[in-house]
């Protein structure tokens, strides 16, 4: 049978949580690709530093990562009580998300795909 109480079984399972502050973004509506190239500029940095990064960086992607950096920075600071100064970005990340799959019309009545592509973006802080 199961090898414990179910309050027992979920304490175990929050106690192994990660505490660290992050933010996720999930069905973001930009390729993996194309987000990974914003995320490694700033993989490492301080915040304050990747804030600056994203501001001044042309890319469409970098303005959807700093509104998440953002939400993590908030995060921390809240939920974590951390202080921002000390804050840098740990970890960072695009999986793939769901594709949109859409038809264009070419010639002699043929079709084409397009695939519209999405990302989960996922940013981890954590502090010096």
């Amino acid at each position: 049978m199961a090898k414990g109480h179910r309050s027992q079984i979920k304490r175990e399972r929050n106690a192994n949580k990660d505490t660290r502050p992050s933010a996720k973004l999930s069905y973001a509506r930009v390729s993996v690709q194309k987000a990974c190239f914003v995320l490694d500029a700033i993989r490492g940095k301080d915040v304050q530093t990747a804030l600056g990064i994203l501001t001044y960086n042309p890319r469409y992607a970098s303005s959807i990562i700093k509104k998440l950096l953002e939400s993590a920075i908030a995060n921390a600071e809240n939920n974590n009580g951390m202080n921002v100064e000390n804050l840098y970005i740990e970890e960072c990340y695009a999986n793939k998300g769901p594709t949109m799959k859409r038809i264009r019309p070419r010639a002699k009545g043929r079709a084409y795909r397009i695939e519209k592509r999405m990302s989960h973006i996922t940013l981890v802080l954590n502090e010096r």
